[in-house]
Formats: C-alpha cells, sequence, structure tokens
C-alpha cells in the first residue's frame, strides 16, 4: 500500500513539475516579448519616430509635415477615458499658448475600437467637433505608432524638440501633476519643459508618470 503511494505522488509530482517548467518558459518568453518592445521604444533624447496617419480630415498626416517651427506636443489620447477627458481643456490650451511659439499639439488616438467602440474614428470626429480642437487628432489604424513611442497610457506626452532639422523626444510623461482639478495643478511638466528648451536651460523632469486609461489593444 505504501509502495502504491509512494508511486502515485511520484506521478503526480513529475507532472506538477512539468507544469511549473511549461509555465517558466511562457514566463520566460512574455519577459522576452515585453524587453524587445521596450528595447523599440523611444528613449530622452533620440530622434522621434516618424508616421503617416488618417485624421480626422480624412487626410494622411505625416509628424514632420504638423510639426512647428521649433518642435511639437504629441500626446495620445482618445474619446473615452475619464483621464484623457479631464484633459481635454488643458490640451486645447496647450494647443492655443505654443503653437504660435513654435510647438503645436499633435493628438493621435491610439486604441482598437474593436476593443473600445467609443474610439472609433467617427466618434473621433464626433469628439473634436463637440470639444472644438484646434488640433490635428489622427488615427493609430493597425496600432504601429505606440509602441515606437512607449506609449501606455491615454494621455500620454512626448515633447519634441527640432534639432539639426530632427525632432528629438526631450520629455515623455504626464502633462502636469494633478489630472482630478485644473486649478490645484503645483507642476505644470509640460509648459515647464518647453519654458526650459527656450530659454536653454535644463529640463527639470525629463520623465514623469503618465497617468490615465491603459491602451486598448485587440487580443492576438
Amino acid at each position: 500500500m505504501k509502495t502504491f503511494i509512494l508511486s502515485t505522488l511520484s506521478v503526480l509530482l513529475f507532472f506538477s513539475c512539468g507544469s511549473t517548467s511549461s509555465e517558466k518558459k511562457e514566463e520566460t518568453k512574455q519577459a522576452a516579448v515585453s524587453t524587445t518592445e521596450t528595447v523599440q521604444a523611444v528613449k530622452i533624447g533620440e530622434i522621434a519616430p516618424d508616421f503617416n496617419l488618417i485624421g480626422i480630415d480624412d487626410q494622411q498626416h505625416a509628424l514632420n509635415d504638423l510639426a512647428g517651427e521649433k518642435g511639437a506636443i504629441v500626446i495620445f489620447t482618445c474619446n473615452h477615458c475619464p483621464y484623457a477627458i479631464a484633459y481635454e481643456d488643458r490640451i486645447i490650451a496647450l494647443d492655443k499658448k505654443f503653437k504660435e511659439e513654435g510647438y503645436p499639439v499633435i493628438a493621435i488616438n491610439p486604441n482598437d475600437p474593436a476593443v473600445q467602440p467609443k474610439d472609433s474614428f467617427d466618434k473621433m470626429k464626433e469628439r473634436a467637433d463637440e470639444k472644438g480642437f484646434t488640433f490635428p487628432y489622427l488615427f493609430d489604424k493597425g496600432q504601429k505608432v505606440f509602441p515606437t513611442y512607449g506609449a501606455t497610457k491615454t494621455p500620454h506626452v512626448f515633447l519634441l524638440n527640432k534639432e539639426n532639422n530632427q525632432l528629438v523626444v526631450k520629455y515623455i510623461g504626464a502633462i502636469d501633476d494633478n489630472y482630478k482639478d485644473a486649478d490645484a495643478v503645483k507642476v505644470k511638466f509640460v509648459e515647464d519643459a518647453i519654458n526650459a528648451l527656450q530659454n536653454n536651460t535644463e529640463i527639470a523632469e525629463k520623465e514623469t508618470k503618465a497617468i490615465g486609461c491603459s491602451i486598448k489593444v485587440a487580443k492576438s
């Protein structure tokens, strides 16, 4: 009887170990994929990835065509996310303030409408009209652009500065330090970064944590 019990336990342990080994292999595989994605994402001081995306005007737009004389404020955002909605007026304000100074806003919706229907191309047009967007609103159809930037949230900002006719990433992160209340903001990360660039001084905070909704990607 003891021999039977020991044999049974041995078999169970064998399969248990086999399962654990399989899980470890899967975890290693996932980690490798994650690492690859991280390597592909642009970093501070690197040239911003180019793109050619359709806008709500039904025209294709390239990054260099939309950038201003000094650079651009690329913001990955969307229609449905409460964080993105909370920042809409501030994004419009950023565009109005800095477009004339050479840093226009370029908004990109990275979400897959199959996952979140409220972020469809038609809904983008509706939202832009409702809010009176003053900036281009582009659709990352096929979701090829946001991974190259490393965007993970909506909204997620990438401030680009024109240097030797190249658009270089100078700041990545949040718009400011209070998504809930614009009147309670203490640090305006994007504005401070642009002011530093214009004054030829070091940007105090080159990277901050983007606060928002996760980007919606269809399961493969």
